[in-house]
């Protein structure tokens, strides 16, 4: 698939760039004051993977390339960023280039450092967020409608259809519903190319950070979370265990929250994990690896990760009939280790 690119969002002052650069490594602008990035800054993150590191091991391969996310590390959210406040447009534009939100609350209390709403309470700086998010989304719903109206109005093919779409996404927004939330209406969503442009902030699928300790969880956070179907973890960004620990663990959350997996292909000249959307079949896997075998595809070569290993090798596999021979039917699995037969 195309790089896999993750938002990190919340408030000034949350932790936003602080976990960037425990994640990346990299020296990033980190104040106490609001919209000290402006830009968003972009960092490679490997997705760790002991699979990888064995068969790398097995192949005694001249290279290892894991698979790999990128974190775009977003200026802070006031409300009414829908209106343009704060840095407003720019921080939503940016949210655009991303497949996925890592949402950065702040659960930790500490007086040094400035809250914008000048409390601590993450239940309402999460409700801050997706009010922005759904209200941004709500104004391109609406423009779209009055131009599909017309269409509509003008006996255009299809335009009945998607204005049936259009009015139970503006109804979920003016729920406050994510519509990340609801898989039915989101599916929806993604079958109709012809909304594809509308590119919108709550379809994107979240991951929430808690920037704190244990301690610092309430209950009704917890709650929160699962109500808007999403994932979370807690992590202190300022301990010094939170890249030992807490980074592995938030990648491949991460990686889970998009419902991506990765195969395998190993040799001497490299091992590499490759990246795909779970139920991905045969033909479009293959052309991950290059566009051409895609097209020119005629068959897999496929035997597990742990069978590999466990044959010691690609020719004793073989010899032992492990491999097996699937066409353009068959979903590659996580952990797959493939071979492409092609044209």
């Amino acid at each position: 698939m195309a790089k896999i690119s993750i938002g990190i969002v919340g408030l000034p002052n949350v932790g936003k760039s602080t976990l960037f650069k425990v994640l990346t490594r990299q020296n990033v602008t980190i104040a106490n004051y609001p919209f000290a990035t402006i830009d968003p800054n972009v960092g490679i993150v490997s997705v760790p993977d002991e699979r990888l590191e064995k068969l790398n091991a097995l192949s005694a391969s001249k290279k290892k390339i894991p698979a790999v996310i990128e974190f775009y590390d977003i200026a802070g959210l006031v409300k009414g960023a829908n209106r343009n406040e704060g840095l407003g447009n720019d921080f939503l534009d940016d949210i655009l280039l991303t497949q996925a939100i890592v949402m950065v609350v702040r659960a930790f209390r500490d007086p040094g450092i400035i809250h914008v709403d000048n409390s601590v309470d993450p239940v309402r700086d999460i409700d801050i967020i997706n009010m922005e998010l759904m209200l941004k989304d709500l104004s391109v719903v609406e423009k779209r409608l009055v131009r599909v109206e017309s269409e509509v109005r003008a006996g255009k093919k299809e335009a009945a259809q998607d204005k049936e779409l259009l009015v139970k996404i503006k109804g979920a927004l003016e729920e406050g519903r994510l519509i990340a939330a609801d898989a039915e209406l989101a599916q929806e969503i993604g079958e109709n190319t012809r909304m594809s442009d509308m590119r919108l902030l709550t379809v994107k699928k979240q991951l929430y950070l808690i920037n704190g300790s244990e301690g610092d969880v309430s209950a009704e956070l917890v709650e929160k979370i699962k109500g808007l179907g999403a994932d979370h973890l807690v992590m202190d960004l300022s301990s010094p265990d939170a890249e030992t620990h807490g980074i592995p663990e938030l990648v491949q959350k991460a990686y889970r929250t998009l419902d991506l997996i990765s195969f395998f292909t190993t040799g001497e000249d490299e091992t590499r994990a490759w990246t795909i959307v779970r139920g991905t079949k045969a033909p479009q896997a293959a052309g991950v690896i290059h566009t051409d075998f895609e097209h020119k595809f005629i068959r897999l070569e496929v035997i597990e990760s742990a069978k590999l290993l466990e044959a010691g090798g690609w020719s004793k596999a073989k010899q032992k009939g492990w491999l097996r021979i699937e066409g353009k039917e068959y979903e590659v699995k996580d952990g797959d280790v493939l071979e492409v037969r092609h044209g």
